[in-house]
């Protein structure tokens, strides 16, 4: 007679499996990834209702559910919203640990802007601090097209 299920032995196997994958940016972050590699522009979308200005942008407002199709060109700089720093090595992380992630609300922005930071002394870090992008020389459309983003003054 079998077993109920309570009763049965829990079979975990480890595993890794690689799954390759294509990743769509979809109409809006595609052009927002082509201006950045093309123009070196970073490009927000506001909404004609509410006038939330969104980096990086989105196609609805969600705020009032408005259909965003207003681009404008923000700054490259901005106010540090806050950070994290990473001190161990996971594959996917772009450059070795540590590593500054930080939100950044640019200028003509009204969202916060994920990215990393780079030459920054960690004890010079503070929420507020004014930071600047720094571009690539050769861009491909990827976020990372922004190598980081670096304090002012």
């Amino acid at each position: 007679m079998a077993k109920k299920l309570e009763e049965s032995e829990a079979l975990i196997i480890p595993g890794k499996i690689d799954i390759p994958n294509t990743y769509s940016a979809g109409v809006v972050g595609s052009r927002f990834l082509i201006e950045l590699r093309d123009n070196g522009r970073i490009m927000g979308i506001k909404c004609p209702i509410c006038n939330q200005v969104y980096v990086p942008p989105r196609s609805t407002c969600k705020v009032c559910f408005s259909k965003l199709e207003d681009w404008v060109e923000v700054s490259d700089k901005g106010n540090l919203l806050t950070y994290a720093i990473a001190y161990q090595s996971h594959p996917v992380q772009p450059v070795e640990p540590p590593i500054v992630y930080g939100i950044i609300q640019l200028d003509g922005a009204d969202t916060g802007f994920a990215h990393l930071l780079g030459e920054v002394d960690f004890k010079q870090l503070r929420i507020g601090m004014r930071v600047q992008a720094v571009f690539k020389e050769e861009r491909v459309g990827s976020i990372l097209d922004i190598k980081y983003f670096k304090p002012l003054g």
